[in-house]
């Protein structure tokens, strides 16, 4: 894997050269490009000087700054490659804080960092060992390319890695009211009980791309000349809501499945036990059957006099009426 960044970590007045190695990575999918939909000729877009009348390669496009009044000031890339930023060849630790000190909102990019070649064993060693101990994750700031950004060093494993930030203030406000409503004690219940049922057996190695593989599906399925399958769309949400009967049938739902679950696994387990004792009982009749077929017929004859009074009951009084 090549190395997106090549210098050091500044901690005190000792060095640890190092390279940032890149630690994420997006699922890109099918690769698309774009194409006039009624006779599939490519789009391309050039790069075309409006002075000159004539595209240019990419090698000589600069920066350029509206000054106003038809001005422009233009700046290249070796000018940006000399400006005095301490941040472009070091990650100065500047202060050890908690992890939880930074808002999740802030973070961005995540860089392995990895020891350079050459470079001894003993400072990056030392420096992972005191931040794993003290539980610290190391401030810092970092420039890459053009960028410089607010940064984190902490301990992963046995590795360091580096997580580049946003700047507090490039936080935006939400501009929203956050709504308000009273809550019951029972849906609070019944909240949390709906959160564990969902919780429980949990895999986050069992998620997946879905969008992806339906792509890759359509693909497929279009260029063997076939008809996409097509999915129903989701029903429209109400605006009226019973909060408490959503969660009593979500609840119920989780909780069948869960038992579904169970039961299957159950059956799995059982199911050779269960043939080597199924011609045994069928052999042979149970008490427990004899004695509901006696109490079932019981039950009927009850019943049917029961019935009878009644049907003497109403003639009686029909025939009373009539007279």
């Amino acid at each position: 894997m090549p190395a997106n960044w090549t210098g050091s970590i500044v901690f005190g007045m000792v060095s640890v050269p190092v390279q940032l190695l890149k630690a994420t990575e997006t699922h890109a999918g099918p690769k698309f490009h774009q194409v006039h939909e009624k006779d599939g000729g490519r789009i391309r877009l050039k790069r075309f000087c409006e002075a000159e009348d004539k595209e240019v390669p990419y090698a000589e496009i600069a920066k350029g700054y509206d000054l106003g009044e038809d001005e422009e000031l233009i700046l290249t890339p070796d000018d940006l490659d000399s400006l005095p930023i301490p941040s472009k060849g070091t990650i100065e630790l500047l202060a050890f804080v908690d992890e939880d000190t930074f808002d999740p909102m802030q973070f961005d990019s995540a860089y392995y960092v990895a020891p350079s070649k050459r470079s001894p064993a003993k400072p990056y060693a030392l420096l992972r060992e005191a931040m794993r101990e003290t539980g610290k994750v190391g401030v810092s700031k970092v420039t890459l390319t053009t960028r410089e950004s607010l940064a984190i060093l902490r301990v992963k494993d046995d590795l360091l890695v580096l997580h580049t930030m946003l700047w507090p203030d490039e936080l935006r406000p939400a501009g929203v009211d956050a709504p308000s409503a009273d809550v019951r004690a029972d849906e609070m219940k019944m909240a949390r009980t709906l959160m564990d049922a969902l919780s429980e057996n949990f895999e986050i190695d069992a998620l997946h791309d879905e969008y992806r593989e339906a792509v890759e599906a359509l693909i497929e399925s279009k260029a063997q000349g076939l008809a996409p399958s097509s999915t129903a769309k989701p029903a429209p949400a109400s605006n009226v809501v019973d909060i408490t009967a959503m969660l009593k049938r979500s609840i119920e739902a989780q909780t069948s499945r869960g038992d579904s679950g169970a039961g299957a696994k159950k059956r799995a387990s059982g199911s050779a036990a269960k043939k080597s004792t199924t011609a045994a009982t069928k052999q042979k009749p149970t008490a427990t059957a004899t004695k509901r077929t006696s109490a079932a017929k019981k039950t009927a004859s009850k019943r049917t006099g029961t019935a009878e009074k009644a049907e003497k009951a109403a003639s009686g009084r029909g025939g009373r009426k009539a007279g």
